[in-house]
C-alpha cells in the first residue's frame, strides 16, 4: 500500500471506530430516537471533535490528510486505546522517519547465541510475522519449522493455513485474530512491501474469518498475552507469551514462551525439554510412523491424587 492507500485505510479505520461507539458512550443524548446504526454518525464525531462535518467526511473519504492535533482530537473522541492511536499516526504519516529497510532480514549469531540459550521456547519475528529464527524447544511445542519452505516460515501464515498449528491453539479463535491486528499494524509501518501486500491476499482468498477480521479494521501491538495449547506429546499447556525487541533491528522481535512456576504447565513443559535434548522435533510430525513406545510415551503427571 502507497500514501493514498494509507488515506484510504484511515478513513476506513476512522469509519470502524465510530461504528465500535454508541452516543451514550460518549455523553450524547439520543432522546428516543430511532438509529439505523448503533454507532456514531458522521456530524457526531465532527461536532465532539469541534470540526466541521465537510472537513471529517473529507478524511473518512481520504479526500483530505488531518493535521496531527486533528488526528489528537479524533484519538480522544473516537476512545482510541495506545496501539490504535499508534495505527492512526503510522496511517497519517506522522510517525517519525524510517531508515530504508533492507531487502532481507538476517538474524545476527549473537542474536541466535542468546535464542539458543535460552530454557524456554522462543523464535524470532521479522517483518511480516517471519519466522526467520527458533530454538530446538519451539520447534517441539509448535511445529518442526525446519519442514517448511521460507516462505511458509510465517507465524500468521502458520496460524491460518497449518492443520497442525490450528489444531494445537485450544484458544485459536484470539490467537488468529490477535495475528490480523498485527498485521494491520505492520501494513501501517511498511505501506509499500509487496509481500506484505501477497500475504494478506493470500489469507484473505484462502480463510473467511480472516477476511472478516481484516475488514474489522482492529489493530494491535505485539507486547503480551496468554496462549493455551494441546500438545501432542505433553497435553494441555497455558502459557506466557513475551516480546522483546531486538536492539540491532527494530523490525526484528525476540518471542517467548514461559509457564507460572509450580504449576501443571510448568512441569509439562519442563518435561517437554528434557524430551528435546535427546529427541527431534521432527519425531512429533511422523504420526504413520512404527510406534516406539520409549520415543512417543505420552507425560505423565507424578503428582499423586
Amino acid at each position: 500500500m502507497g500514501k493514498d492507500a494509507n488515506r484510504s485505510e484511515l478513513g476506513q479505520f476512522l469509519k470502524a471506530r465510530r461504528a465500535d461507539l454508541t452516543p451514550t458512550a460518549v455523553g450524547l443524548p439520543t432522546d428516543g430516537e430511532h438509529r439505523r446504526v448503533p454507532g456514531l454518525r458522521r456530524e457526531e464525531v465532527a461536532r465532539l471533535a469541534s470540526i466541521s462535518v465537510q472537513y471529517y467526511t473529507r478524511v473518512e473519504q481520504g479526500r483530505l490528510q488531518a493535521s496531527a492535533p486533528v488526528l489528537a482530537t479524533l484519538a480522544e473522541v473516537l476512545r482510541l486505546n495506545d496501539d490504535q492511536r499508534t495505527y492512526l499516526l503510522e496511517l497519517a504519516g506522522r510517525d517519525t522517519p524510517r531508515r530504508r529497510r533492507p531487502n532481507a532480514q538476517e538474524v545476527r549469531p549473537q542474536t541466535r547465541r542468546l535464542l539458543d540459550a535460552l530454557s524456554a521456547p522462543g523464535i524470532i519475528l521479522g517483518r511480516r510475522m517471519d519466522i526467520l529464527a527458533w530454538n530446538p524447544l519451539a520447534a517441539a511445542l509448535l511445529t518442526d519449522f525446519s519442514r517448511l519452505t521460507d516462505e511458509q516460515r510465517n507465524y500468521a501464515r502458520l496460524v491460518f493455513s497449518d492443520s497442525e498449528m490450528r489444531r494445537r491453539y485450544m484458544n485459536w479463535e484470539k490467537v488468529a485474530p490477535d495475528c490480523v491486528a498485527f498485521l494491520r499494524m505492520e501494513a501501517a509501518r511498511h505501506p509499500d512491501d509487496p509481500l506484505l501486500s501477497q500475504l494478506v491476499g493470500e489469507l484473505s482468498i484462502k480463510d473467511q474469518h480472516f477476511r472478516q477480521w481484516w475488514a474489522a479494521h482492529n489493530v494491535a501491538a505485539q507486547t503480551t498475552g496468554v496462549k493455551t495449547l494441546h500438545h501432542p506429546l505433553v497435553g494441555e499447556l497455558t502459557l506466557d507469551w513475551e516480546t522483546l525487541a531486538v536492539a540491532t533491528d527494530p523490525d526484528q522481535q525476540l518471542v517467548v514462551w514461559t509457564a507460572a512456576p509450580h504449576t501443571p504447565s510448568h512441569e509439562r513443559l519442563a518435561f517437554l525439554a528434557s524430551w528435546v535434548t535427546v529427541h527431534s522435533p521432527a519425531d512429533l510430525a511422523a504420526p504413520s510412523a512404527p510406534t516406539n513406545t520409549n520415543r512417543r510415551r505420552p507425560y505423565r503427571a507424578t503428582t499423586s491424587a
